[in-house]
């Protein structure tokens, strides 16, 4: 492959949502020291972790918004400098509530990249489901490294030094793509950002029936995915009787799985279609919790456990194809705000998924609250499977 530049570009928008991502996920592991230093519950700092992944999704629609206004290479370098702020900020709060001001600062101004830089990498690509798939596999990166490491520098320096992690890969990144990424032109330069808000043309874009289609499945993928992220290791732990240990090994595995497996999807979608594509992973996530599920009620051993959290990993890459049939539905100019716009749905209503098995583990058990995302994951299949009976209607 010869190196071009539209390579330099999806590196270092990959790199740039690595960054934001690892801002936003060395606070976790650090959680048990900053309760400690603020003297709060968990239940407290979790509100706070709350916002900023609300704050996140909220931000992607004003991303397209202003990628479109003032071009996504400014947009971009502004979610870059406002994680490195955001982290900084952080790491300095005095107090809990100035903590949680800050923790949803750093959601909202990471949240600006992802959108705008998809509709970049769409413009640089024919095949843009390779494209997106590399550039979703940023996240799992982020999330098979940022923990630990956070966890490590916390240990030993303090949990405002882990912190700092954030700014520490942001910084470098900026510069880079401040360096190598060219100007881009704005799609609407003279239309003013509130033109952009009138809800007649919103609520047309959303009520199309390929558009609500679509965010139903990519709902239903958020929610799994949200739910996955915040409670394997929990599961494994105490749902399949693993060490904590072992838990925390498997789910590195689940990111690299993830990670691996997005790319891998996105250029699959390129060849055979964006559906079938999507239908692999819906499937992989029907056998993935299914067998989780199986593991944990009739002790199956470690095999079993290890090949269905791969099946879960391959599940969760979803992402590419679901985001490239996004793209395939919407022109050149409705890409930015539209695709930000229908993001900020599916990953609002789909942030639901850690309330709604939290609630399901407390009330009933592990078992059926993983069950639950088997049969989201069925019920995705289900609606792809009956588009492609109905002739691809959607």
């Amino acid at each position: 492959m010869n190196w071009r530049y539209e390579h330099t570009a999806l590196a270092l928008c990959t790199l740039a949502f690595t960054a934001t991502m690892v801002a936003r996920l060395v606070i976790s592991p650090l959680v048990p020291a900053i309760t400690t230093r603020f003297g709060v519950t968990n239940a407290t700092v979790g509100l706070a972790l709350s916002g900023m992944w609300l704050a996140y999704a909220l931000a992607q629609f004003p991303s397209g918004l202003l990628g479109d206004r003032y071009g996504e290479r400014r947009v971009i370098l502004t979610a870059l400098s406002a994680t490195a702020v955001a982290s900084v900020l952080i790491a300095t709060a005095p107090s809990i509530g100035v903590f949680a001001l800050f923790t949803v600062a750093l959601g909202a101004g990471a949240g600006l990249h992802y959108s705008v830089a998809t509709t970049f990498l769409t413009r640089q690509f024919d095949d843009i489901g390779r494209a997106i798939g590399v550039h979703v596999a940023g996240g799992p990166v982020a999330g098979l490294a940022a923990p630990p490491l956070a966890a490590l520098v916390g240990s030993r320096y303090g949990w405002r030094a882990g912190i700092l992690l954030g700014t520490t890969v942001a910084v470098p990144v900026f510069a880079l793509f401040a360096w190598r990424v060219r100007p881009t032109p704005p799609v609407n330069p003279g239309q003013p950002v509130r033109d952009r808000l009138a809800v007649g043309p919103l609520a047309e874009l959303l009520s199309r029936p390929s558009i609500r289609y679509t965010t139903a499945i990519a709902t239903m993928g958020a929610f799994s995915w949200q739910a996955t992220a915040s409670f394997l290791p929990t599961f494994l732990d105490v749902g399949s009787g693993l060490s904590t240990a072992l838990s925390a090994l498997l789910f590195s595995l689940y990111f690299v799985v993830h990670g691996g497996t997005q790319p891998v999807t996105g250029s699959l979608s390129d060849r055979i279609g964006r559906d079938a594509t999507a239908m692999v992973t819906m499937a992989s996530g029907v056998v993935g919790y299914g067998l989780l599920v199986a593991t944990a009620r009739f002790d199956l051993g470690l095999a079993p456990t290890v090949v269905a959290v791969g099946f879960v990993g391959v599940a969760m890459s979803w992402g590419a194809p679901i985001q490239s049939r996004f793209m395939d539905l919407l022109s050149d100019t409705e890409r930015g705000a539209g695709f930000g716009l229908v993001r900020t749905v599916y990953m609002t209503v789909g942030a639901s998924g850690s309330v709604v098995v939290g609630f399901v583990s407390d009330a009933a058990g592990w078992a059926p609250a993983f069950a639950l995302l088997a049969g989201v994951m069925a019920l995705a299949l289900t609606a792809l499977l009956t588009n492609r009976l109905l002739g691809g209607r959607f």
